[in-house]
C-alpha cells in the first residue's frame, strides 16, 4: 500500500527545508535523488517501510532516501540492497520469485531481475512528463475538450519537473503491468518496462484524481483513488471504466479473488462486490481509523491494517473481519503475507513480523 499524499508533502516540505538550511550553512549544493544512490546505512532496517513484497520466500521492503531491504528470514536479519537513485519510494510488487519493480517519488520507476538484491532505473519523471508531451502534446483532434486537457496536463507535467510521485506498480506478468500515481498519472508497459506508454486518455478520470492502488480481483484489474474513485479495466477496450460506489471518501487500497473486489480507505471504510462492481455492501470493520494496506494471506484469509495499527481478518472472503491480537500496537504503513500463518507490517520503525493464531483473534470492536 501506498502513503497518502499529505504525507508525501510533509516529507518533501521537510526535504525543501534541509537544502534552504544546508545553503545557508555553506554545504555542497543540492543534488537530485535520481542521480545520487541510496546510501548504505546500519540503521536502515529501522527507518519507516512505506512498501513490502514477497519476492517467493524472501521479504523486501522499500522506503525513505531510495532504501530497498530484504530478508531471508522472516524479518529477523536484512540486507540492504543496491539502488541508484535516493527518491522516498512508495510501493514495491514482485510477479514472481525473481522479477519485481518499485515506484516513488520524482516519477522513479525501478526493476530488479534479481529477487531485489540489485535495482536499475526504467523510468523518472523528466522521462515520463516527455512522453506525455509526445503523446499528447499536438492533440489530433483541435476542439475535442477532453484532448486539449490533456495536452495541457502533459505541458504541465513538463513544466514542473519530475515532482510528480508513482504510488503503486503492477505486473499481471514478467511483461504487462502498470505503474499509477498522482493526478491521474498511469503508464503501462508490455516490455516489461523497457518502454511506457501513457494511458490518461484510457481512465475515465477527468477531474485528474490522485490513484492509489492498482491491484487484480473479480477477474481484471481495479484502481482506486481520491473521492471514492473506483475504476475497472475493460479488457476488450483497453481502458478503465468508473464504477459507481455508494462512499466518496478516499481509498487508499483493493484486493480481491477471482470472485470478489473488496475497496478501503479513510475511516475504517471498506467494501465489497460479488458482481464485479455492480453493486457494493460496506463491511463492518469494526475500526475508525484509515485502512491503509491490504492482501490476500497464502491461506485465501484477507487481511487488512489500519494506520493505527489495527490488523484485521477475514475467512469469509471480507463479507466480516475479526481483530487480530498483537504483543505491540504501532502505526502501519504496509503488511505483506510472509507465511501461510505470518504476517509482515511495515510502519516508522522498519519491518515486523507476527504471527496469527486462531484461536485468539477476537470479534473487532
Amino acid at each position: 500500500m501506498s502513503l497518502h499524499i499529505p504525507q508525501l508533502i510533509r516529507w518533501s516540505l521537510a526535504g525543501m527545508v534541509a537544502v534552504v538550511a544546508g545553503a545557508a550553512l555553506g554545504q555542497p549544493a543540492f543534488q537530485s535523488p535520481l542521480t545520487l544512490p541510496s546510501a548504505p546505512s546500519a540503521l536502515a532496517s529501522r527507518a519507516p517501510a512505506n512498501a513490502l513484497a514477497m519476492a517467493g520466500t524472501r521479504l523486501v521492503a522499500a522506503g525513505q532516501r531510495g532504501h530497498i531491504l530484504y530478508s531471508d528470514d522472516e524479518g529477523k536479519t536484512w540486507t540492504q540492497a543496491g539502488v541508484p537513485v535516493s527518491s522516498d519510494l512508495t510501493a514495491v510488487y514482485f510477479v514472481d520469485a525473481h522479477q519485481g519493480w518499485a515506484t516513488g517519488h520524482e516519477g522513479v520507476i525501478l526493476h530488479s531481475a534479481d529477487s531485489g538484491a540489485t535495482w536499475q532505473v526504467q523510468l523518472d519523471g523528466e522521462r515520463a512528463a516527455q512522453l506525455l508531451v509526445h503523446r499528447y502534446g499536438q492533440p489530433s483532434s483541435p476542439g475535442d475538450a477532453s484532448a486539449e486537457r490533456l495536452a495541457r496536463d502533459a505541458a504541465t507535467f513538463a513544466k514542473q519537473g519530475a515532482d510528480k510521485p508513482f504510488l503503486d506498480v503492477y505486473f499481471e506478468n514478467e511483461r504487462e503491468g502498470f505503474a499509477i500515481g498522482a493526478f491521474n498519472l498511469i503508464l503501462r508497459t508490455e516490455d516489461g518496462g523497457k518502454s511506457w506508454t501513457p494511458w490518461l486518455d484510457r481512465v475515465d478520470n477527468p477531474d485528474a484524481l490522485h490513484l492509489y492502488a492498482i491491484r487484480p480481483a473479480a477477474g481484471t484489474l481495479f484502481i482506486v483513488g481520491e473521492q471514492g474513485l473506483v475504476l475497472k479495466l475493460d479488457r476488450e477496450q483497453r481502458r478503465f471504466e468508473r464504477v459507481a460506489l455508494p462512499y466518496k471518501g478516499t481509498l487508499f487500497g483493493v484486493m480481491g479473488t477471482p470472485q470478489m473486489v473488496m475497496v478501503y480507505g479513510l475511516r475504517g471504510n471498506a467494501w465489497r462486490s460479488t458482481d464485479g462492481g455492480a453493486t457494493w455492501a460496506r463491511t463492518d470493520t469494526g475500526v475508525n481509523a484509515g485502512l491503509v494496506s491490504g492482501a490476500v494471506g497464502k491461506d485465501g484469509s484477507m487481511l487488512l491494517a489500519s494506520q493505527a495499527g489495527q490488523l484485521l481478518r477475514s475467512k469469509d472472503q471480507g463479507a466480516s473481519f475479526d481483530r487480530v491480537p498483537l504483543p505491540r500496537v504501532a502505526p502501519v504503513f504496509a503488511l505483506a503475507a510472509s507465511t501461510a500463518q505470518g504476517v509482515a507490517l511495515g510502519g516508522p520503525d522498519g519491518v515486523r513480523v507476527e504471527w496469527l493464531k486462531n484461536k485468539e483473534t477476537n470479534r473487532a470492536q
